[in-house]
């Protein structure tokens, strides 16, 4: 599951585990932001006509660099 992960959030994990955290820490902290952060970066909620349209489960809190992420990704659509 880390791995898998890993690929959303590389940023995150490898920062978790360079403070120390062990892998189940790490999979706990980051599981439910990987999944979110997935479905804003493929574009799930790019076209909402109003932010009482997301999904309950559409938002997290996530890191500036994250939001960054997902800025870039949708201007490159």
């Amino acid at each position: 599951h880390c791995l898998a992960m890993r690929a959303v959030c590389q940023r995150e994990i490898d920062c978790d585990r360079g403070n120390g955290y062990s892998w189940k820490i790490t999979l706990l902290r980051n599981y439910w932001k990987s999944k979110v952060k997935q479905e804003w970066l493929s574009g799930k909620y790019s076209n909402i006509p109003s932010q009482f349209s997301l999904p309950e489960k559409s938002m997290y809190p996530m890191d500036v660099d994250t939001w960054g992420e997902i800025l870039e990704a949708e201007l490159e659509r």
